[in-house]
């Protein structure tokens, strides 16, 4: 596991192939020790988002449809496919933006990154964590999902995982409540 310390580069003849704990040496050519090990959401996630998507637009241009049918005449029902094409266009997107959500627990700090055209990554340190919450609203319960948001001494590097598995939520959220014990015992 890397401590995050700087170890001095070895001269290739002298490093043995094989030894665990030397940098570079994962087992995996082309892999180095200090490549973090990232970590997809689950399905569920995309799958909810979907839903939620076509439950809110498609009555939307059904009652678009119906009102503008009776009140302005049936011509400007064509109005109705508007959130339509909202849906059909908002579908991949949700697809997307679901791919670039990831993270990765670093030996002192929890990488969160996403983002598809603007690309965000979040690197918390253990240490600076002061509050780590599993919250499941309703629909997250019904799909059994849950988030865990990350608490730290400044407001603006609050970081939030959305749409994990509750069990991997709360084991994520001992793991880091851990971690941030034992990292900022030592400030």
């Amino acid at each position: 596991m890397d401590t995050g310390t700087a170890r001095p580069a070895q001269p290739a003849e002298s490093a043995q192939p094989g030894q665990p704990g030397q940098p570079g040496q994962s087992g995996q050519p082309g892999q180095s020790e200090a490549e973090p090990v990232w970590t997809g959401l689950p399905r569920g996630l995309l799958r909810m988002r979907r839903l939620l998507l076509v439950v809110w637009f498609v009555p939307l241009a059904v009652a678009v449809g119906v009102l503008l049918g009776i009140f302005a005449g049936p011509v400007w029902a064509a109005f109705a496919a508007l959130p339509l094409a909202f849906v059909a266009w908002g579908w991949p997107m949700l697809g997307r933006n679901w791919r670039s959500w990831r993270y990765a627990e670093r030996a002192d700090d929890l990488l969160i990154s996403r983002g598809v055209l603007w690309r965000e990554e979040t690197i918390v340190p253990y240490g600076r964590m002061q509050l780590v919450e599993v919250t499941s609203g309703p629909v997250e319960r019904h799909f059994g999902l849950a988030s865990v948001q990350l608490h730290t001494a400044a407001a603006a590097t609050d970081a939030r995982i959305p749409g994990l598995i509750p069990e991997e939520a709360e084991r994520l959220r001992d793991r880091l409540t851990e971690l941030g014990e034992a990292r900022s015992a030592g400030l």
